[in-house]
């Protein structure tokens, strides 16, 4: 789970000084509530939403699992303690759990069509991810059955065109090489003669930008041909959609990875429900 600190500046961005509709209208009561999932879909966010109720003294047991498949109408979290606390927590909570289980969601859907045509191949996420939800976006892809990828630009060496606009290949993946010999080095390549050219230069993981399915199967042949395909990873990123990842999937590539998950979160619908 992420840090508790990170989720409470969501609180201190939602109520920076307090909940003033529920502390001027609620009384000091007790009252039980659950969080229901108002759609079929992959549940993630629970753990979050659970440590931010715990933490403002809310008795919270958890229904579901976190990357579990539930059904339309599932009771998520059950929660006991403070009605205004409650209120308090309700809608960033619902927010995190919606996020998360939306990306979760997606990122399932995309793993089960990628493994019905090449079970060897994963799906990964890419840095598109909101500003200060990285960590949230990451963990959501994760418990859709896909790859995070790199967290952030420390993780690992992602060689990018506008790289090589001001290094050449060669130069640009000795000089990685150099800097940690201990790093995987990838690099971005449009075409078959940059793939052939960064395998020779020792390059780990290819990733093929914006190539269509008939490039990519040449580009592997020549690869192979050249007896380079087995020395490296190779990766295809760049406009894969859920209607073309099928045809992607089975030219024989290694990961998949789509900013898609991240950038254009389709909200999972969840309520929380006061009971009476």
């Amino acid at each position: 789970m992420v840090p508790l600190e990170y989720l409470l500046k969501f609180i201190d961005e939602d109520a920076p000084s307090g909940d003033v509709t529920s502390e001027s209208v609620i009384p000091d009561v007790t009252c039980r509530a659950v969080i229901r999932a108002e759609q079929e879909g992959v549940a993630a966010g629970l753990l979050e939403a659970a440590a931010l109720f715990s933490h403002f003294g809310v008795d919270v047991q958890q229904e579901a699992r976190d990357g579990e498949t539930v059904k339309t109408g599932a009771v998520l979290l059950s929660l006991s303690g403070p009605a205004k606390k409650i209120l308090l927590v309700e809608r960033t909570a619902l927010n995190i759990i919606g996020r998360m289980s939306g990306i979760a969601t997606e990122t399932r859907k995309l793993v089960d069509l990628v493994k019905d045509e090449n079970p060897h191949c994963r799906v990964a996420g890419t840095r598109k991810t909101c500003p200060g939800l990285r960590a949230l976006d990451k963990k959501a892809v994760t418990l859709g059955g896909g790859d995070p990828h790199r967290s952030n630009l420390s993780d690992g060496v992602l060689i990018k065109d506008n790289h090589l606009i001001l290094v050449p290949v060669e130069e640009a993946i000795t000089r990685a090489k150099a800097a940690s010999a201990y790093r995987k080095i990838e690099i971005e390549v449009e075409n078959a003669g940059e793939a052939l050219a960064a395998a020779r230069a020792g390059a780990d993981i290819l990733l093929f930008d914006n190539m269509a399915p008939d490039t990519v199967r040449k580009t592997i042949r020549d690869l192979e041909q050249a007896g380079l395909r087995d020395r490296v990873t190779i990766e295809l990123s760049g406009g894969i959609t859920a209607e073309t990842i099928r045809e992607y999937a089975r030219t024989g590539a290694d990961v998949i990875s789509l900013g898609a998950l991240t950038h254009t979160v389709r909200n999972f619908s969840v309520t929380l429900e006061i009971l009476r």
